[in-house]
């Protein structure tokens, strides 16, 4: 069996490394390529493990990308906007993993996609996407008489909020009722907020200490409650979703791709 050619951006972040670590065990794949801002250039990526790789660790996009089939990006939308349009031209398929785009990104992912082929979810845990479907079925059978709240916790080093997972929640829970997330979404409250209404979806935020990622959504009626959790222990589910995904996508033409497609939940 051919390896994988793998690249790795923000090789050198905590995410980055768990993704080389995962390429590197991988029977299947071979580290490429990395990736990382100007100034963190390094002489191997895999020098961390104690076992060399042969890969340095670029700033240049041709340097860092030379050879790729994959790119995995778990960095920031800025970075990855960038990657995207390279990517795009040089037929590198893609495994986005960044989450904060806006309006404008999302629309550069889906044009990017329709000359090279990209997995782009907002988590790449096996778990957490199950979980999605469990809210979708969940949603359908408690439409009426049960208020909904998403509550997410994560480190204290994460800089968007609400979470890209518990905001796809929000989608999947509005879509399975018919509703638009943008007007029935509440961020915040304070104050005299008066009474819930019962179309809306809230949601809550906890940023603290090492906390990896913890999702609860809870469906409350009068005399019980339904809690949908899903607690993240460690961030080498995310790199197993990853490498996951880019199995899918060895064989797939251009076009834009989730973890729904991945793991065959679809049309479940």
């Amino acid at each position: 069996m051919t390896p994988m050619n793998i690249a790795i951006a923000g090789a050198g972040g905590r995410m980055g490394r768990i993704l080389i670590e995962a390429v590197q065990n991988a029977d299947d794949a071979r580290l490429s390529g990395a990736l990382d801002r100007a100034g963190a250039e390094q002489a191997d990526a895999a020098a961390f493990l104690g076992k060399p790789a042969g890969v340095p660790v670029a700033s240049a996009l041709d340097q860092g990308l030379a050879g790729a089939q994959f790119l995995i990006d778990f960095t920031r939308p800025e970075a990855t906007l960038e990657h995207l349009k390279y990517c795009a031209e040089h037929g590198i398929k893609l495994v986005i993993g960044t989450t904060g785009f806006d309006e404008a990104g999302k629309a550069a992912i889906l044009a990017a996609a329709q000359k090279t082929a990209i997995v782009f979810s907002p988590n790449f845990s096996v778990g957490v996407n199950v979980t999605m479907k469990l809210l979708e079925q969940a949603a359908k059978a408690l439409s009426t008489g049960y208020d909904i709240e998403i509550i997410e916790a994560h480190h204290r080093f994460k800089v968007d909020a609400p979470s890209g997972t518990a905001l796809k929640m929000g989608e999947v829970i509005a879509d399975a009722l018919g509703r638009d997330l943008k007007e029935h979404g509440v961020f915040a409250r304070e104050g005299v907020t008066g009474e819930r209404d019962p179309s809306s979806i809230g949601f809550a935020t906890i940023r603290g200490g090492d906390i990896v990622g913890d999702h609860t959504v809870l469906f409350a009626g009068i005399g019980e409650r339904i809690e949908i959790s899903h607690k993240s222990s460690s961030r080498v589910t995310y790199a197993h979703g990853a490498l996951r995904a880019c199995r899918f996508l060895a064989d797939k033409p251009a076009g834009l791709y989730d973890m729904y497609d991945v793991l065959g939940l679809k049309d479940q």
